[in-house]
């Protein structure tokens, strides 16, 4: 019998009520869709046999764990499943090729300084005393053509792993490693900024309880993330992973697809990495824009 408890008339009856669907006004998108999450949970309930002390217990990792929501959805999969799923409605609609997406990550902010493309960029603002990265390359159309008036959005940790806004130390200058570039007619693209390192989640946070419990690590590999947008252009969320880092085939965030993972010339005490980007065309002005995700501004 219990197998089909969720199916009885009383919890169809609740699942409309919670829903909404029983009563009129509010959003029915949003009415149809938390009815499936919440017929799911309740699904997975009974076919797991969770206890009323399982059941709190991970009501309550849900609300601790809110601060680290942007390093747990990608640590078990979602942001990345996001990703194969939008490829796939691409393709089931003829739209192939360009850039790979991937994950954006939870540290981007909003407002980076915008430089001119055609000069010397250095991303980074204070002293690292690590190897240099130098990254040049182009963004181009479907066709191969030069996109004009791009701006690449670049952000990365320094050599401790650290991001700038988000360094638990306090050491690092605003927007340190975080610039927008504005490219020329050609489409051509180059910073230099040293290099960084890859980081694991917080010791003892949310996400890293939840990967021990799983026999999982939280490791990233180095990276360098990128937004890449320009007029009659999709806008581009992708980033690197180092092709030589020893995480860059078992990142705990899924953020590593094939295409994206260039291998660093290293020469002493600098490291280059030739890297283009292809753009796909916007079907639509939406196209042009950034999701709806909250992001951190300065």
């Amino acid at each position: 019998m219990l197998q089909n408890f969720v199916q009885t008339p009383a919890i169809q009856t609740l699942l409309d009520r919670a829903s909404g669907k029983d009563v009129e006004g509010g959003n029915d998108r949003l009415k149809v869709i938390l009815r499936d999450l919440l017929e799911a949970a309740m699904t997975i309930i009974v076919r797991h046999d969770v206890s009323e002390s399982e059941f709190w217990q991970a009501a309550k990792y849900l609300a601790d764990g809110a601060g680290e929501i942007g390093l747990i959805v990608p640590g078990v999969g979602l942001e990345h499943f996001m990703d194969l799923y939008l490829d796939a409605k691409d393709a089931e609609a003829g739209l192939t090729g360009g850039t790979p997406r991937t994950i954006e990550g939870p540290l981007y902010v909003a407002g980076a300084p915008l430089v001119d493309g055609t000069r010397d960029v250095n991303l980074t603002s204070d002293e690292d005393d690590t190897t240099s990265l130098f990254m040049n390359g182009s963004v181009t159309g479907p066709d191969g053509e030069p996109v004009k008036d791009a701006i690449v959005h670049v952000w990365h940790a320094n050599s401790q792993g650290w991001y700038s806004h988000f360094d638990p130390t306090g050491e690092q200058t605003p927007f340190n490693n975080r610039r927008r570039i504005k490219l020329g007619a050609d489409g051509r693209y180059a910073f230099r900024s040293k290099m960084p390192k890859g980081y694991s989640v917080p010791p003892a946070g949310a996400t890293d309880l939840l990967m021990q419990a799983l026999g999982r690590h939280g490791n990233r590999p180095a990276h360098v993330h990128f937004f890449v947008e320009a007029p009659g252009y999709r806008t581009l969320t992708t980033q690197i992973n180092f092709g030589d880092d020893p995480f860059a085939a078992d990142d705990f965030a899924f953020g590593t697809r094939e295409g994206l993972l260039p291998v660093p010339n290293r020469q002493g005490d600098s490291a280059h990495i030739a890297f283009d980007f292809v753009l796909q065309r916007a079907d639509s002005q939406d196209a042009q824009g950034f999701s709806a995700r909250a992001r951190a501004a300065a």
